[in-house]
């Protein structure tokens, strides 16, 4: 990613490939790259992290790379699993890391715009992971997108090809991914 492009980090995803949180993750990013950002997605095996501890000193070569894209980062697009209707334990770790910007002129996530979806076996899931998302993102002094995605994947599936099931899942995502390059654009 160059500095003179807007630079949009994605998160998300399962520990399986091609899960459908990645699938929905990827619709977002490349909704960002075709509104002219650079993007780069970290998903499933990239996120495979050791548990935040904000006393060790090293970190993985995972951790810092996580930690160096979010640092370059003018926007950020988080798409979690819901899992017994709360986000996964692999997503809510690599957000712990975002602590580790704490000291920097611009901490956490601050000024960034931060596109949230959450994706899960049914409706109740979908909204609290999405809810906790936002929360999460407030706490970290990011700009959650005006528009979140909540997506029942019990009733919508994504594709190999970037589609889904349901044209007004695509729609929302492609959405969540432009607002965050508009913003990211007006905050430069």
């Amino acid at each position: 990613m160059t500095s003179a492009a807007i630079n949009v980090v994605g998160i998300g995803g399962s520990l399986r490939p091609g899960s459908q949180s990645e699938r929905a993750l990827r619709i977002a990013l490349d909704s960002a790259a075709a509104a002219g950002a650079e993007t780069l997605a970290l998903t499933g095996e990239d996120l495979v992290l050791p548990f935040y501890d904000s006393a060790l000193e090293e970190r993985t070569p995972q951790a810092v790379r996580l930690v160096e894209a979010l640092r370059g980062a003018d926007g950020v697009i988080i798409v979690s699993p819901g899992y017994h209707g709360a986000l996964s334990g692999l997503i809510k770790n690599a957000l712990d890391y975002v602590e580790d910007l704490r000291p920097d002129t611009r901490p956490y996530l601050d000024g960034r715009a931060v596109g949230l979806a959450a994706v899960a076996f049914g409706w109740q899931a979908a909204v609290t992971t999405l809810d906790q998302l936002r929360t999460i993102t407030h706490a970290l002094r990011g700009w959650p997108t005006p528009l979140g995605g909540s997506v029942n994947s019990a009733e919508v599936k994504f594709d190999e090809v970037g589609g889904a099931s349901e044209e007004k899942a695509v729609t929302t995502l492609e959405l969540i991914g432009r607002q965050v390059v508009e913003f990211a654009r007006a905050r430069r």
